[in-house]
């Protein structure tokens, strides 16, 4: 017998017993795990072992609790309260303005809010602006005529009074308090027929400033995004504790150039109607600095047509004989570029920077003529018009 025959035998000899010994190995293994099978289903469920959760799925404490139900009554109850101090103002405009009236007159409308137990009735100017005669319906549908008392187009606001004791008048509450996200309410009579329309919304945004196209912006506006439509203006915005923080001025749907945007109304803010409000019951008119001339906006696209040496200012078109700025050596073709401590730039316009400062203030203003920068002084006088 060779040596690889007898290795041959002895190697299929092993392999038998191992194979014998997996046999028995996997059959011992068959019949453990049966039984820790059946013993698993008859044991009793233990607890899991206690483990962390995430942090993200635990309460972080921070969450409001809200409770819609207590928003929306809180909302309903301020309606109620404010909404009798609510009107529409309507007036003849011929040849604008919403609807006609029995005789073929065109009729403008706006809406306003008491103020005061005596009738005085905080609106916009231009609601009134242009109206022949201006006439107020109450909450109940009662119709009285109203007065003038004073206007200042340069924040849109406007006083009327009407000789009937009002149903109830609103509190001017403190704009500086709001907070973007806070729940306020417009009231008024969008398109002058659908009159005490609530709309409910949030304060998107305070502090913006919007464009008048008139050589000024209206500065320091709330925004909104509560519903708000033509009539609507002079309307009040109403926080839930139902105080007057805005009154509804305007609404912006597109520049022509980008898409239509909704929900972006602007109100001007309580603190600044409260001012105006009473220098007109005072004074019968807004005291603004005077500085007595005309003049034209000059922006980087009129420079560059006219090639004028700045690309921000006010050109001096003329100067009033007498006035502060012919006092203080202002002259015809002076291009103003700074008053006070800042530059006119696209961000501040003329007529702002004017008028943060006083009636009887002295002023430094500074002048580019022939090339030269040259600072004035002028001593401010007193107008009622912007």
């Amino acid at each position: 017998m060779t040596w690889k025959r007898v290795y041959s035998i002895a190697l299929l000899i092993a392999l038998a017993g191992l194979s014998g010994l997996a046999g028995a190995v996997l059959g011992g293994l068959a019949v453990y795990q049966a039984v820790k099978i059946e013993a698993l289903r008859n044991a009793p469920i233990a607890a899991p072992a206690e483990a962390p959760l995430p942090a993200l799925a635990q309460p972080s404490g921070s969450l409001l609790e809200v409770d819609t139900s207590e928003v929306e009554t809180r909302v309903v109850e301020t309606v109620r309260l404010v909404s009798p101090s609510v009107v529409t103002v309507a007036g003849s405009l011929p040849g604008q303005g919403f609807g006609f009236d029995q005789f073929g007159t065109r009729l403008a409308s706006g809406s306003g809010v008491f103020i005061s137990s005596d009738g005085h009735i905080l609106t916009n100017n231009h609601v009134i602006e242009s109206m022949q005669e201006a006439s107020v319906v109450f909450y109940d549908g009662e119709v009285h005529e109203a007065e003038v008392i004073g206007v200042d187009p340069f924040t849109d606001l406007a006083v009327i009074k009407v000789a009937a004791a009002p149903p109830a008048f609103a509190v001017l509450g403190d704009s500086n308090q709001l907070n973007p996200g806070e729940t306020v309410i417009a009231i008024g009579s969008p398109l002058g027929d659908f009159k005490n329309t609530v709309t409910v919304g949030v304060i998107s945004a305070t502090g913006r400033s919007v464009d008048t196209g008139q050589g000024y912006q209206v500065e320091d506006l709330i925004q909104t995004d509560a519903a708000i439509n033509q009539g609507n203006s002079g309307g009040p915005l109403i926080n839930l504790k139902g105080e007057v923080i805005g009154i509804n001025t305007l609404v912006i749907r597109g520049n022509g150039i980008s898409a239509a945007a909704e929900g972006l109304g602007f109100a001007i803010p309580a603190n600044t109607a409260r001012n105006v409000v009473e220098q007109i019951l005072q004074k019968g008119y807004v005291a603004r600095p005077y500085l007595g001339l005309r003049w034209q906006p000059i922006t980087p696209e009129i420079a560059a047509i006219y090639n004028l040496p700045s690309p921000w200012g006010a050109y001096v078109t003329s100067v009033v004989p007498g006035s502060p700025a012919e006092n203080g050596g202002i002259q015809d073709g002076d291009i103003i570029t700074k008053i006070g401590d800042t530059a006119i730039d696209a961000d501040h316009s003329y007529i702002n920077l004017l008028f943060k400062s006083q009636p009887g203030e002295q002023l430094t203003i500074e002048i580019l003529r022939d090339g030269q920068i040259i600072p004035v002084q002028v001593v401010l006088g007193e107008s009622v018009q912007p």
